[in-house]
């Protein structure tokens, strides 16, 4: 099991926000860079990078901060980073720039020929976000709802060439409820690439309970607010998850 710490990025600063509201905001520190080598340092093996900002201007906006990172991790560990990436010459040069992976979300649901036009010249490094409520998918930074199903579209992507998919529940997304293990696995079990959850984590109990349905697709999961409030240790989530992985 794959955890993933979340550093999520508004006007260069690394912040948290509830439910995707851009209004409701904690900064959690001025220096990003500065974050990633501390989840580095604890043991992370990804970090997964949101460039919040972009994801609402439609177009990149922390990129300062962002090759700031990847200069001081980029080659240690993997860096996956979405918000604002609309088309295929701002993932090569993201790529270039020593991006691992690259997540597409709202320019895959409403343009999907983007979405698989961006598989075909980059496979292996693209991996698609749907952040959805009640089974439907949400785009704009989540301020948008529409009418697609999450399973209906994340088999299409799929099939277009999809690394993996990110599985938001954006009903609880920085709220600490725990994450939504039926929905996550009901994804999982229909679809043959990874699956990684995110939202609402907020404990060992949630990474114990992502790790049993592990055989089910479910390969990782992104942290966010629980770990900048201290609810929970990086570094003691990531072995316990191993040593179940160990176990089984």
């Amino acid at each position: 099991m794959l955890l993933i710490p979340a550093i999520d990025l508004k006007d260069g600063r690394c912040v948290r926000l509830r439910q995707g509201d851009m209004n409701d905001e904690t900064v959690f520190s001025e220096d990003p860079a500065e974050m990633a080598v501390r989840w580095v340092e604890q043991g992370a093996r990804r970090l997964h990078l949101v460039d919040l900002n972009g994801a609402i201007a439609g177009k990149p906006k922390n990129e300062a901060a962002i090759r700031a990172i990847v200069d001081a991790v980029g080659a240690r560990v993997p860096v996956q980073l979405g918000g604002g990436i609309r088309d295929l010459d701002t993932i090569e040069r993201y790529l270039d720039d020593g991006i691992g992976y690259v997540i597409i979300g709202t320019a895959a649901v409403k343009n999907p020929g983007f979405l698989h036009d961006a598989c075909g010249a980059f496979p292996g490094q693209i991996i698609v976000g749907l952040d959805a409520k009640d089974g439907k998918v949400a785009t704009d930074g989540w301020s948008k709802l529409t009418g697609h199903d999450v399973l209906d579209l994340a088999k299409k992507f799929e099939s277009y060439g999809v690394e993996a998919v990110i599985y938001t529940d954006i009903g609880r997304d920085g709220m600490l409820t725990g994450v939504n293990i039926e929905a996550t696995v009901r994804l999982a079990r229909e679809l043959r690439v990874p699956v990684f959850a995110s939202g609402g984590l907020a404990s060992i109990d949630d990474v114990e309970k992502l790790c049993a349905v592990e055989d089910e697709g479910v390969e990782g999961a992104i942290l966010g607010r629980a770990l900048y409030e201290g609810k929970l240790d990086f570094r003691l989530a990531q072995q316990r998850a191993d040593d179940l992985n160990g176990a089984s």
